[in-house]
């Protein structure tokens, strides 16, 4: 027999156990928890939500141990099964400081004193912040590349700009990219906010690190970043006013005039000497030591550029005292009138990520004319390259652009650029949707894109590079009154969400398209099929009432259009969500009740062809929920008829995954009957059906092997 598992494991299990890591092999632990809590206490007892509540559950287990020793070693073999430790994080890499940095060591130096000063358990954050284009991202950049031995145990930068909307991610998703930058597996990041902050919180215990939060627009995006630990520097840059954030403040003044001069004469170069020489004095007046306009100005002049202001009359259009906007009306009037059309257009939309598909949407040209004119764009300044070969306005060029679309262009050409986006949008990615899941219902086309697309050879690919714009795009839709498009671009993300992942990506669209569907009296299998998908996915990040709430209204919608493959599927989703809570009576009652409305559905209605595998999925799920509820030989019986389907045994194509899962599942089941040596067999057959790509499966897999070993020698 094994020593009693100690109250402070047990603690930190249950603290890790549906908070810790995401997907299917998340939620099996968490499962296998859940049944044991109910055969040590003897009664059904729901997931606990936080932290004091875990605490309390493994306060009343440990109570228990001691007194039936086979579930003592269950405990300890359970709590040894987890993931080893802390996943050990890369050491990041800030992107490279710009080469013409001048005169910010005053700046530099008081961030250094916050890294320095004595610790006496005061967090070292410094808050950063300057007008736009002053050069508080380049001070950030600086601060790692000039003092990176400061921070032997890594540097790490999030930057908060390229999102869809204007107040840029939730917590949760500023804690999800700073969790990606540190190198953690996708399927060790935890869906919930707290989770996530928790490990954050381990990977930087007793480390020196540097992390940077770039374009910051809210306290609450980086409250939990927060460092509890002497050795981390969090510094949190913020263009515009500072936020009212517990730190030091350090501001990022204008360039005096001595600094500024030598700004552009380092970006001009000396070959250029006599031309910054004779038109230095209108610039320095221009940009009032503006980093980012002398930066635009002085490569205007390496160009060759002479100063198209002085004397003509031309610059009556440039803002008054504001230098990122001045830049960007003399970037705008080196370029020929196509270019500035295409770029007013473009801005438009608000487009997270420029390319040159939604370009040439926007002024209503070809791709290869439109790639052309945004690299002009970029050559005076106006556009900055991303790493993904795309482009992105600076948020005050791009707001500076589109009042000047309006005003040249007029209302009406406005709205049919944002239309030709909007359409551009949904023609690519409905077909990636499609490819990405042919075999799904989910993922049908309407009839005007069934026929004449090109193929998509990975349908995945596109929707994450275009998820940004679509979730954007939903919002801009509704703005326009394209309710239909609005729709259908947010249902387009449903492969993105179930086989990539991104749940934190795609729920702004989801809430926003499925309130757009109710508030317009959309039909009701559109409206069942958004709620379905919004469900799913805060079920996916633990966000449990209100995944109920939608799962229940995409059964009221499924049932009012009479369509009973859609209210089938959401009432199974109500019963996932049940049971990844340990409700399992309701969860079984549920799956049972989905079943029950599979079989309504006879030959020739819609949904029969897949009728046979959606019966295996309900009564896999009935397996799962009657281990919960302890009816282990129910379990078993309706596990074994999942593995037979899935196994191609009754006619239907093999499926090797779904038979490993259900596999995986039976094994649970026959492990807590006391058949250990049956259960092996099982998980030796899951393996063999498993390639290295499902290392999560098979490392759980590796933990149950081990649970059964020490079973069969007991």
């Amino acid at each position: 027999m094994l020593e009693v598992v100690a109250l402070s494991a047990l603690t930190t299990f249950l603290l890790e156990v549906g908070n810790g890591a995401a997907g299917e092999i998340g939620k099996n632990l968490t499962l296998s928890a859940g049944a044991l809590v109910r055969r040590t206490l003897g009664r059904e007892t729901p997931l606990p939500t936080g932290a004091e509540e875990r605490q309390a559950l493994a306060g009343r287990v440990y109570a228990r141990l001691g007194a039936d020793p086979r579930r003592d070693d269950e405990w300890a073999l359970l709590v040894e099964s987890e993931p080893d430790g802390t996943p050990a994080p890369c050491h990041g890499g800030m992107p490279p400081a710009p080469w013409a940095f001048t005169n910010r060591q005053k700046v530099l130096k008081q961030l250094v004193r916050e890294a320095d000063r004595p610790w006496e358990g005061r967090p070292r954050v410094a808050l950063l912040s300057g007008p736009p284009g002053s050069g508080s991202t380049s001070v950030a950049l600086r601060l790692g590349a000039e003092y990176r031995d400061r921070f032997p145990d890594g540097q790490y930068y999030v930057d908060l700009r390229d999102t869809s909307g204007e107040t840029g991610p939730e917590p949760a998703g500023v804690l999800l990219r700073l969790l990606r930058e540190m190198d953690v597996d996708p399927d060790r990041i935890p869906p919930t906010e707290s989770g996530r902050e928790r490990l954050y919180r381990r990977l930087t215990a007793d480390r020196k690190a540097l992390v940077v939060i770039d374009h910051t627009t809210s306290l609450a995006q980086v409250r939990g970043l927060v460092p509890s630990t002497p050795g981390v520097l969090l510094v949190v840059v913020v263009s515009g006013p500072p936020l009212l954030l517990e730190a030091e403040r350090v501001a990022v003044p204008p360039l005096a005039d001595r600094y500024a001069k030598q700004l552009v004469r380092k970006v001009a170069g000396p070959e250029h000497a006599a031309r910054v020489r004779s038109q230095l004095p209108a610039v320095l007046d221009r940009c009032q030591g503006n980093a980012y306009a002398l930066h635009a100005e002085a490569r205007l002049l390496a160009r060759g550029e002479t100063d198209p202001v002085a004397g003509t009359g031309a610059g009556d259009g440039a803002p008054d005292g504001d230098p990122v906007g001045a830049a960007a009306h003399l970037a705008s009037l080196r370029l020929g009138p196509e270019a500035v059309r295409l770029c007013r257009l473009t801005a438009l939309g608000g487009w997270p990520s420029i390319s040159a598909g939604i370009a040439a949407a926007a002024a209503g040209v070809d791709e290869g004319s439109a790639a052309r004119l945004l690299a002009d764009a970029v050559d005076v300044g106006l556009l900055e390259t991303r790493p993904d070969a795309r482009y992105r306005f600076r948020p005050e060029i791009r707001r500076r652009l589109a009042e000047a679309a309006v005003s040249e262009y007029g209302v009406q050409e406005c709205a049919d650029a944002v239309d030709r986006v909007l359409g551009a949008l949904l023609k690519r990615v409905l077909p990636a949707s499609r490819a990405a899941l042919p075999e799904s219902w989910r993922t049908e086309l309407p009839p005007e894109f069934r026929d004449g697309h090109e193929p998509v050879p990975d349908g995945i690919a596109v929707l994450a590079a275009e998820a940004p714009n679509v979730v954007r795009a939903v919002v801009v839709a509704e703005e326009h009154q394209r309710i239909t498009t609005a729709l259908w671009l947010a249902r387009a993300l449903w492969p993105l969400q179930l086989k990539a992942g991104h749940w934190d990506e795609v729920l702004p669209a989801l809430r926003d398209a499925a309130r757009c569907a109710e508030e317009n009296r959309a039909d009701e299998r559109t409206a069942g099929a958004l709620h379905f998908q919004l469900a799913h996915c805060l079920g996916e990040l633990g966000r449990w009432e209100q995944a109920n709430r939608a799962a229940r209204a995409a059964v009221t919608y499924e049932r009012a259009a009479g369509h009973l493959r859609g209210e089938a599927s959401a009432v199974e989703l109500l019963g996932l969500l049940s049971l990844n809570r340990w409700l399992y009576e309701e969860a079984y009652d549920r799956f049972a009740e989905a079943e029950s409305l599979y079989r309504r559905i006879t030959a020739g209605q819609e949904g029969a062809a897949d009728l046979p595998r959606a019966l295996a999925l309900a009564e896999r799920h009935q397996g799962r929920a009657l281990r919960g509820l302890g009816r282990l030989e129910e379990s078993r019986r309706c596990l074994e008829n999942a593995v037979d389907f899935f196994a191609g045994r009754t006619g239907a194509p093999p499926e090797a995954y779904n038979r490993a899962r259900a596999l995986t599942d039976l094994a649970e089941t026959l492990h807590d009957d006391g058949d250990d040596t049956a259960a092996l067999t099982r998980i030796a057959a899951a393996e063999a059906l498993l390639t290295p790509a499902a290392a999560p499966h098979l490392a759980y897999l590796a933990g149950l092997r081990r649970r059964c070993e020490a079973g069969t020698a007991r």
